[in-house]
């Protein structure tokens, strides 16, 4: 088996690769038929998914069994003044995977953010729900996710919320980094999600891609919590020394909209395969006791 990652430096990107390597994560051992896998490892250095000619020769070259699409501008605020950018990653590279892929016969795996939805729902969001994205970056990703559906008949699309890993900047690494530097917080509470440990998603991916079940996917930790909730947390679990103070989104200065509710509930997953996705408290705590900072 060919595997070929784009985006493969980022924190899920490279965590796949990890546990193609050990052969195993934390939720369990991965399929015996990955041991033997060459992975090939591609970041936007090497590969621009937005050039189709580039692409082409690349895959062309490689000719993959499996696909998998890690690549995204996911800045939420910097998408809204380069909304060409954000277009060519996350739209355009999209496509061009897609049609490639199709026409190689490679198994396609894309992965797409809770941002597609708007955000005014009180129950967590089913893939049955309709999108309607109130920001440049889930615009484009939701236009990504219907190029991947239109060209390539082998896909998955796996949506997932607030990743953490081990690997690059994300919220965790951000709180405790500014915990032990300020002796106050102040942290947005009025924003509701899933904090989503790599860990899980990547087992997931990994299970479902040898697989024949195509489609979308909501895959995230279980459980909801605010931004604030989730900083208290990482705060506790890391024994930091840091008043945190619960204020609203209205105080932040953000460029982009957020939604303020966009918990995914995984229904297809638990109608498929078992849904092995744990708390969202319990994965943190286990990434805690590993990361080392």
């Amino acid at each position: 088996m060919k595997i070929l990652i784009t985006g493969a430096n980022g924190q899920l990107g490279s965590h796949i690769t990890s546990i193609i390597n050990k052969g195993s994560s934390k939720l369990g051992k991965i399929d015996k038929s990955y041991a033997s896998a060459q992975v090939f490892n591609l970041d936007k250095t090497i590969l621009d998914i937005s050039l189709f000619k580039n692409l082409k020769n690349i895959l062309f070259d490689i000719k993959p069994n499996l696909v998998i699409n890690c690549a995204a501008f996911t800045k939420v605020d910097a998408c809204e003044k380069n909304i060409e950018l954000a277009f060519k990653v996350n739209s355009l590279g999209c496509r061009n995977i897609a049609l490639l892929s199709n026409e190689i016969d490679a198994k396609l795996i894309h992965i797409s953010t809770d941002y597609v939805f708007a955000g005014n729902k009180s129950t967590p969001y089913r893939e049955f729900d309709p999108p309607s994205p109130i920001n440049i970056y889930g615009k484009t990703k939701l236009l990504g996710e219907k190029y991947i559906k239109q060209y390539c008949r082998n896909h998955f699309i796996f949506r997932t919320s607030w990743l953490y890993g081990y690997t690059g900047e994300n919220f965790v690494k951000k709180i405790i980094k500014l915990g032990l530097e300020k002796n106050h917080l102040n942290i947005v509470a009025d924003q509701i999600g899933t904090p989503t440990n790599v860990e899980d998603l990547t087992y997931h991916i990994l299970k479902i891609a040898l697989t024949n079940e195509y489609g979308l996917y909501h895959c995230s930790n279980n459980g909801s919590c605010s931004w604030f909730e989730f900083a208290k947390k990482i705060i506790e679990q890391r024994q930091i020394n840091c008043s945190l103070n619960p204020i609203k989104t209205e105080n932040l200065d953000q460029v982009a909209k957020r939604p303020s509710y966009s918990v995914l509930d995984n229904l297809m997953l638990r109608c498929t395969f078992r849904d092995k996705m744990r708390r969202w408290e319990d994965a943190l705590e286990e990434f805690n006791k590993n990361l080392k900072v």
